[in-house]
């Protein structure tokens, strides 16, 4: 399988693969991946094996201007995909770069998305191109399309992304006793700026949360600039309602956080589709992204919240992110109530 890039969409792609372990248990099972979503992959009983691409060293090479170890790290790569002697790959990126590999790796079968789903040529690299339709469908019923056009007719896994007992363990020890909490991410990648939610609506929210249910927020971080700036401002905002999150190193630590939280709520980031795989029910606070395309795992108790203005869903997102300001907190608040009514109440944490 190739799905190199972002977090979210990584993880979306997990369904579509425990659907194939179940369908081919004996078969190798490879999952050629970028370094930033590796951690997430690592131990997932779907596969056997986690191979890297060295993005990270290629774009070194060529800041440095340095050709020949560019020229040395993507053969030793390409030998080494080659050496693997793939019988399929199945392409769930759908782009020129992932076209490229399927077709550098020289599995006598390829497969991956007619147009629109494959881009920038990515189906000229394919010999099996799955035409889908409707084209606008969620990112999980987009990977399930294309095993039904192989033939695959089993049904994913009812958690489709699993966290290790001990992983489990040390983040109930991190965030200490009491009732388990709901974890807050404010944060968007450094180029999705538009996509979040104010410090001053989440901070509302944790508030209402503690004052209505009696249940604290924890708000978590990622890697993007301002990130933990913005966390600590709703923090400040929230007046005792929220703390800052256990350091979470990487996506693995961040899924067994999110595993042991009694809810989620955040903006449409791969975060949240890391909350929502690993079972935790998800508010979904929406405003330039489609909410179909972008739903969280429907396996999941989940809620969207997004009030309509005339320019979204939109692809490009805007400075002034008005669909995600006038999202009122009490929008957001009924939501989170909604979904712990209908949610048993976890054991509280070190009892």
């Amino acid at each position: 399988m190739i799905r190199l890039g972002a977090v979210g969409d990584v993880v979306r792609t997990l369904p579509a693969v425990s659907a194939l372990r179940a369908a081919y248990p004996g078969a190798h099972l490879t999952w050629l991946v970028e370094q930033a979503s590796a951690s997430v992959l690592e131990g997932q009983p779907w596969l056997d094996e986690v191979l890297l691409f060295p993005r990270e060293r290629l774009r070194d090479s060529l800041r440095r201007v340095r050709p020949r170890v560019f020229a040395a790290t993507l053969s030793a790569f390409l030998r080494e995909l080659r050496e693997r002697r793939f019988e399929l790959v199945l392409d769930f990126h759908g782009i020129l770069k992932s076209g490229l590999l399927a077709w550098a790796s020289g599995a006598p079968l390829r497969a991956g998305y007619d147009a629109p789903f494959g881009r920038e040529g990515a189906w000229l690299f394919a010999n099996a191109r799955a035409r889908l339709a409707p084209a606008r469908v969620s990112r999980f019923d987009r990977n399930a399309g294309l095993l039904r056009f192989l033939g695959v007719r089993a049904e994913p896994a009812a958690q489709p992304l699993r966290v290790p007992a001990e992983a489990l363990a040390r983040a109930e020890q991190a965030l200490g006793g009491g009732p388990a909490p709901a974890a807050i991410h404010p944060g968007t990648s450094d180029a999705t700026p538009h996509k979040r939610y104010t410090v001053e609506g989440y901070a509302a929210v944790a508030r209402g949360l503690l004052e209505r249910e009696g249940i604290p927020c924890v708000v978590t971080r990622g890697p993007a600039r301002g990130d933990l700036a913005f966390a600590e401002a709703v923090v400040k905002a929230a007046h005792g309602a929220a703390r800052l999150a256990p350091p979470t190193p990487n996506l693995r630590d961040l899924a067994a956080l999110f595993a042991v939280c009694r809810l989620y709520l955040g903006s449409d980031t791969g975060p949240l589709h890391v909350a929502s795989l690993v079972g935790t029910p998800v508010v979904q606070i929406l405003g330039p992204t489609d909410p179909l395309e972008n739903e969280p795992w429907p396996g999941t108790p989940m809620r969207q919240v997004r009030v309509p203005v005339a320019c979204s869903p939109c692809r490009r997102g805007c400075a002034a992110a008005t669909c995600m300001r006038v999202v009122p907190a009490e929008l957001v608040l009924a939501a989170a109530r909604e979904l712990l009514a209908a949610s048993p109440a976890r054991a509280p944490l070190g009892a």
